[in-house]
């Protein structure tokens, strides 16, 4: 290199798949959708911090992958936190009330202290409005039968509709859009660009991609999946089997599993670990370490017997 000359650019490493998404929506829920904007990293990234090694090529393929699988079976975190994504998503504000909770990702969001609101509000079809659960306090059920479910669609759609009405009549009449933005119910949409790291996004889709979170924000987190999988098949592909599908057993899960182990019946081995079915009148829990404990055995029996099945 010549003296004064500026040195060459680093090569920029990215994926194919993830460049063939870059800037296209992918639509979720009626309005909503989720766009890849940019990324910065791949598998190999992973690999490079871990090694804290700037050479590539240093071990083969099958090396990077094993030692990707590695750093994620024994929660070395870090070399995760080197690939980055920025999202731009469009989505209701209740599913952004849930998805900001997760404080890991940094999110510029559409003012509505500046812009005006558009008209669009999320309306779920009959089959999506579900039951309050009896077991999980803060989430649904099965559908309510058609009638129930049609009479919330119609309250929901008047609702919105004489919401905006006032909100446009209040920006008629020269409120500032800060305050006038109240009127708007949480089914309204809201947007923002969302950029969080690898570790923190693997945490947010165990936790969003799991079967007891809402539909709807479930819906969002399958598509963020999917970018995570384009970006870095190798790591996703870990997260799921060892995160994602992956079970743990605490200490007492772990007694009564033993229990099963030397002959005992389930509910003998849980009330001698302390995971008790019943309660001390004698009605069987609906809840509790116990009844998960058995949830986890029936995953694992269902494991088992869809590798029967192939």
């Amino acid at each position: 290199m010549e003296e004064g000359t500026d040195p060459p650019a680093p090569a920029r490493p990215g994926a194919p798949e993830a460049d063939r998404r870059l800037g296209r929506k992918y639509p979720v829920l009626r309005h909503g959708y989720v766009v890849l904007v940019d990324y910065m990293g791949n598998d190999a990234a992973i690999v490079q911090a871990a090694r804290v090694s700037y050479g590539a090529g240093t071990k083969s393929l099958r090396d990077d992958r094993g030692l990707i699988r590695y750093l994620l079976r024994h929660g070395h975190t870090t070399p995760f936190e080197m690939v980055e994504f920025k999202f731009q998503v469009r989505l209701p504000i209740y599913v952004a009330r849930q998805m900001v909770r997760h404080r890991t990702a940094s999110i510029n969001e559409y003012s509505a202290r500046y812009s005006i609101v558009p008209d669009e509000f999320d309306l779920p079809e009959a089959e999506e409005v579900r039951r309050q659960s009896v077991r999980n306090r803060q989430g649904g059920a099965e559908p309510l039968p058609a009638v129930e479910a049609e009479a919330f669609r119609t309250d929901l759609a008047r609702g919105c509709r004489e919401a905006y009405a006032a909100y446009e009549r209040a920006l008629a009449a020269g409120v500032a859009r800060e305050t006038a933005r109240l009127l708007l119910p949480l089914a309204y949409y809201t947007e923002w660009y969302w950029k969080i790291n690898l570790h923190n996004l693997f945490h947010f889709l165990a936790l969003r991609l799991d079967p007891h979170a809402q539909e709807e924000i479930r819906r969002y987190a399958v598509e963020l999946a999917r970018a995570a999988q384009a970006v870095c098949p190798v790591a996703y592909t870990a997260f799921e089997e060892f995160l994602l599908d992956g079970i743990r057993f605490s200490r007492r899960e772990q007694m009564a599993l033993r229990g099963l182990l030397d002959g005992a019946g389930p509910e003998e081995a849980l009330a001698a670990a302390g995971l008790p079915l019943r309660t001390e009148d004698g009605r069987p829990l609906r809840s509790g370490e116990g009844v998960e404990f058995l949830e986890k055995l029936d995953r694992i029996r269902r494991v088992t017997a869809d590798r029967q099945s192939v």
